[in-house]
């Protein structure tokens, strides 16, 4: 295993191996402390970054951070590598790579994607600041499509989340309704069950299907069950649009979530062949999150942040529709505060485009971090700055069965505005028939508008 040394103010500083290495150069955050693997000092984090920005992008095809041996994702990642598509930056030190990546135009960013693997990704990310990582993710144009469009230039999706604390049909429709007269629902309308109980997720499924058919409304829905369950419901005839799972970026982790790389297999084949979409047959949906295989003891010494960006390698197996990190959901044990959140949505944003993923993100934190509102504005600005798929919104942003905070409906209506993006092409062109599209790509105050019915419907 190579040592790798760096010589820092007449100090030698050595790393045992390149996991060290990563997780030593990784900016602060509570969970690399946790984990024991954080620099001991800002001294010992700038020697780590110097002696990375000099190690060679095809090191890591050689020194995998976990046994190829002893983890699929690993094989997955070695075994999937575009040579081809490497070849222009196969030279490159990490260092030259974040120089090549901010000089990169679009098309090149594209076409190199496939040969990128997770910890180049991570990696390069290590050495850049907050501006570079929104630099490059701006340029990269990851498009996908079902019954909408996602990620096409000046464009913002949302996810509509209507969750309730008991899955009650009245409680789903009202914040369905908020969310649909507030312009949002064009990435999905995506439900997290209270249970994952087959016949509660299939009510949901029936509800949220019996309303885009009604109103033709130009979206996919997804209860956000276990994919299990999505498996056994589709064989029961269930209108299942959007295969959901959260993943991980090792095969630990994953087994945690009851996950293999086989079950996911299964379940895009059976998806697929539904056939559903309308614009397009990207039927996956998969969250992460920085922390998941340090919760589940499943990192194998490997820092959080490196951990994260390999889960994006299990999603670019499946041409997803979606892909976002729940980026503060999983506490401040792991992401302590505003700044380490703002930083860990920036890094996963990055990572996950610069991989070829339609990058989202749940702007969000748990009540007991050192986080508030102005920290949602903050990263939700610079998300949308830096070419976010799409976001996720809730009520008021007040999640009441999750009980934690996200951005709001009223939040995306403000990006759009201020950064001048529209919703998805076809919902735009949606809202625009049932007269809730204002001039600016906005949505109408109107009062007593003809979607209430959804309201009273589902009441009934």
């Amino acid at each position: 295993m190579t040592t790798y040394t760096a010589t820092l103010g007449g100090e030698r500083h050595r790393f045992g191996s390149l996991a060290r290495l990563l997780a030593a150069a990784s900016p602060e955050r509570s969970g690399d402390r946790l984990a024991g693997l954080a620099a001991a000092s800002a001294r010992e984090r700038v020697a780590a970054r110097w002696a990375l920005a000099e190690v060679p992008l095809a090191t890591f095809l050689t020194e995998p951070v976990i046994p190829y041996e002893d983890d699929d994702v690993t094989r997955l990642i070695l075994d999937t590598h575009d040579v081809a598509a490497f070849a222009p930056v196969a030279g490159l030190t990490v260092g030259e790579f974040r120089e090549w990546l901010l000089a990169a135009d679009s098309g090149a960013l594209a076409a190199v994607a496939p040969g990128v693997t997770p910890e180049m990704a991570a990696a390069v990310s290590k050495l850049m600041g907050n501006a570079d990582l929104v630099a490059v993710a701006r340029k990269v144009r990851v498009v996908t499509a079902f019954r909408s469009t996602i990620g096409l230039p000046g464009r913002l999706a949302t996810r509509l989340q209507p969750n309730h604390p008991t899955d009650d049909p009245a409680g789903v429709a009202a914040a369905l309704l908020d969310g649909l007269l507030l312009g949002s629902g064009d990435a999905v309308i995506g439900i997290n069950p209270a249970t994952d109980s087959p016949r509660a997720v299939r009510d949901l499924l029936d509800l949220l299907d019996g309303v885009i058919s009604r109103y033709a409304i130009p979206t996919q829905s997804c209860v956000l069950c276990h994919v299990t369950t999505s498996v056994d419901l589709m064989e029961r005839g269930a209108p299942v649009d959007l295969v959901f799972q959260s993943i991980a970026g090792t095969q630990a982790a994953n087994a945690s979530f009851g996950v293999t790389l086989g079950l996911l297999d299964e379940a895009y084949e059976a998806a697929l062949a539904l056939g559903r979409g309308t614009v397009g047959d990207n039927v996956m949906y998969f969250e992460t999150g920085q922390g998941s295989a340090l919760s589940a003891d499943a990192h194998h010494g490997v820092d959080q942040q490196t951990v994260e960006a390999r889960a994006y390698a299990v999603a670019r197996r499946y041409r997803p529709l979606l892909v976002n990190t729940v980026v503060g959901f999983i506490g401040p044990e792991y992401l302590y505060d505003g700044r380490q959140i703002l930083r860990a949505a920036l890094e996963d944003h990055f990572c996950g485009k610069l991989l070829g993923l339609p990058m989202g993100l749940d702007i969000c934190y748990t009540n007991h971090a050192d986080a508030d509102d102005d920290d949602i504005a903050t990263m939700l600005t610079m998300l949308g700055v830096a070419g976010a798929s799409f976001v996720i919104c809730t009520p008021g942003g007040d999640d009441i069965m999750l009980n934690y905070q996200s951005a709001s409906y009223h939040d995306a209506l403000y990006l759009r505005e201020v950064l001048g993006l529209r919703p998805a092409p076809e919902f735009e062109a949606w809202l625009e028939s049932v007269g809730l599209l204002a001039e600016d790509g906005g949505v109408r105050e109107v009062g007593g508008h003809p979607l209430a019915a959804i309201g009273r419907e589902l009441a009934a």
